[in-house]
Order: C-alpha cells, then sequence, then structure tokens
C-alpha cells in the first residue's frame, strides 16, 4: 500500500504536464499541418470585417480574443472579427467561452464585399449562445452546436456559462461536421437534397448571397455580447 500514494501522485503530475497549454501546437499537430490562427498575444491575421484591421473592441485578455463591451460602450465600434485569409476545405478547431446571457457564433465561407454589410449573409454559422438564458435559447436549431437556423444538433454538448467549450467544424468539398466538445452536433452536405430542404426551411431561403461561396472567411461573431475565443487553429485538407 505505501507504493499506491506515490505512484498516483507522479500519475497525476504527469498527466497535468501533458497538458496542452492554450494557444499551441503539440508537434503532433504540426506534424499534421495545424497552423494557429491566433497568437494567443495580439490580434494579427484578422481584421473587422470590412475594415483593414481589428476594432478596438476586440482586445486580447488572458490570451484569448475577447469582445469587450465596455470598449463598445465607450465608443469603440465592435463588428465581427474576420480572418485576413480564406479558406475552402479545412479542419477548424477553437475554444470559446460565452457571457451570461451571450450570444455568438463562428460563421465561415464569409464573402466580404461592401454591398453585403454583414458576416452572415454569405456565411453559414456554428451557434455559440447560453442556451439557458439567452433568448434563443428556446428556438429549435438556435442552440449551441447547431447549425444555426438550420439544423438541429444531434445531441446537446455544450458546458456551463464560464467553462471553456471545444468546438471543431470540418468542412470538405462541401460536406460539414461540426463537433462540440468531442460529441458530434451536426453532418450534412452543402448543395444536396437535405442542404436545399434545410436551407428552404430556414430564414436563409430568400438570401441570394448565403452559402454560396466555398472558399471564405472566418468569422468571430459579435452578437453584442461578451465572449473569448483561443486556441484557433486550422487544418487545410
Amino acid at each position: 500500500m505505501k507504493h499506491i500514494i506515490p505512484v498516483l501522485a507522479l500519475s497525476l503530475l504527469t498527466l497535468s504536464a501533458s497538458a496542452q497549454q492554450p494557444n499551441t501546437l503539440t508537434a503532433k499537430e504540426k506534424k499534421a499541418g495545424w497552423k494557429l490562427l491566433f497568437d494567443g498575444k495580439t490580434t494579427q491575421g484578422w481584421h473587422t470585417y470590412l475594415q483593414s484591421e481589428a476594432s478596438p473592441a476586440w482586445k486580447v485578455e488572458n490570451g484569448a480574443l475577447a469582445l469587450d463591451q465596455e470598449a463598445k460602450k465607450n465608443g469603440a465600434p465592435g463588428g465581427d472579427l474576420v480572418t485576413n485569409d480564406e479558406f475552402e476545405n479545412y479542419e477548424l478547431s477553437l475554444e470559446w467561452k460565452i457571457s451570461e446571457g451571450g450570444n455568438s457564433g463562428v460563421i465561415f465561407g464569409v464573402h466580404e464585399d461592401p454591398q453585403l454589410k454583414a458576416t452572415y449573409l454569405s456565411g453559414p454559422e456554428m451557434q455559440v449562445l447560453d442556451d439557458a438564458k439567452h433568448p434563443d435559447g428556446k428556438y429549435e436549431k438556435h442552440n449551441s452546436g447547431d447549425l444555426y437556423d438550420m439544423k438541429k444538433s444531434t445531441k446537446y454538448a455544450a458546458k456551463p456559462v464560464g467553462e471553456w467549450n471545444v468546438a471543431k467544424i470540418r468542412k470538405k468539398d462541401g460536406k460539414l461536421t461540426f463537433w462540440l466538445n468531442g460529441v458530434q452536433t451536426i453532418e450534412t452536405t452543402m448543395g444536396s437534397d437535405e442542404w436545399k430542404t434545410l436551407l428552404e426551411n430556414s430564414k436563409f431561403k430568400n438570401w441570394k448571397a448565403f452559402a454560396q461561396y466555398p472558399k471564405g472567411h472566418i468569422a468571430l461573431q459579435d452578437h453584442g455580447d461578451g465572449v473569448w475565443y483561443r486556441s484557433v487553429k486550422i487544418r487545410l485538407l
């Protein structure tokens, strides 16, 4: 029995030491082609939609991209934060944390055009939400992990407000797969018969630019609430 405690302690220390730090890549990830989209320190590689750089409302806070509502109240312009680069076939992984009663989203396939004044006019969205306290939480297809307003998650997988969630989007030749905290929540193929039905039954059915761009920017949504993103990384397919 005297050996059990030291062995257990060693196991816990090993587990702790092997835990990956936010905004880093393991050797295995680097070999597989993963790249960081956020360095954990600056907004380099990002800009506010239709702007040349990131709005002051988006700042780096404790290693996370944070939407600062106080800054907005003091006059700093907001807006969705988008990648400088465009992507077509990829796996995207990130962690998010939402404020109490908050709403945000990860929008992809975003086309940047002055005639399109918002990211969501062209890009589908993986919902980010305080499902319990935001009004959207009462609506089907509006909960965390859903393909927003198009398809409901097969299983609810979000963590409570204040905890970090790990989200993953895989987009390959139009096939979409979402995971939230290791649980597959969505699978569908853009342009398929199922997709056309989902689109017809959504608010986007008459939006001419919606989901029309195979290659586009990735956006973090400013929906007017506090939200944090970190460990944003991508692997091209």
